[in-house]
């Protein structure tokens, strides 16, 4: 705080979704396989575009997705596909609404072989988020070795829309790392969360 307003990342400027966003979910350790799979979908979705986009067609995300339970849209057909590049609550692309089909097949044979996807996903930190300490957004990576390290397992699994830059988003984003500005407040916020994570 100062002088009573609240210091937050610059990324997420004065939209009420964003700052929401920002102040309420974003680098949560989030260890819900039903979360972490629709963040995944999201981020695939974002590729290209700004991240507020996906924010406001997120509601649209979940009615199409079917709530982002993982074995319904595996089953979504072809012709589902079809109609979902119909559907203005999304982005109607049709590499990335198949790559998001393809991403939840990947996904039940990998909790199959893992148990869960969280427990994939969270020994690539050894069960810790990684807490950084960056004073400005110009310091902040777009891709890490453990970004380029779980894409390209990810990609080697089947799934699609991966990239480094992309997962390295999707890390900061269920808290696999905190990317907090240290003068924002959510910094420390986020931080005991991380040390409370199991």
């Amino acid at each position: 705080m100062t002088g009573g307003v609240r210091i937050r990342c610059g990324w997420c400027g004065d939209d009420p979704l964003y700052v929401r966003y920002h102040d309420e979910e974003w680098g949560v350790p989030s260890r819900d396989d039903r979360h972490l799979f629709e963040m995944l979908i999201l981020e695939g979705a974002q590729a290209g575009l700004a991240w507020i986009t996906i924010l406001r067609k997120r509601e649209g995300y979940r009615r199409a997705f079917r709530g982002f339970a993982v074995e319904r849209v595996a089953r979504l057909t072809a012709a589902d596909q079809a109609r979902l590049c119909e559907d203005p609550g999304i982005v109607r692309n049709r590499l990335k609404i198949a790559a998001a089909v393809g991403n939840a097949r990947a996904w039940l044979k990998l909790t199959e072989q893992r148990g869960s996807f969280a427990d994939y996903l969270w020994d690539f930190v050894d069960g810790r988020p990684i807490v950084n300490r960056f004073r400005s957004l110009r310091d902040i990576p777009t891709s890490t070795a453990l970004s380029d390290r779980l894409s390209k397992d990810l990609k080697q699994r089947g799934f699609g829309f991966v990239g480094s830059t992309s997962i390295y988003a999707y890390a900061q984003s269920v808290g696999l790392v905190n990317d907090h500005l240290v003068d924002c407040f959510r910094h420390a916020e986020v931080g005991r969360l991380s040390r409370a994570s199991p």
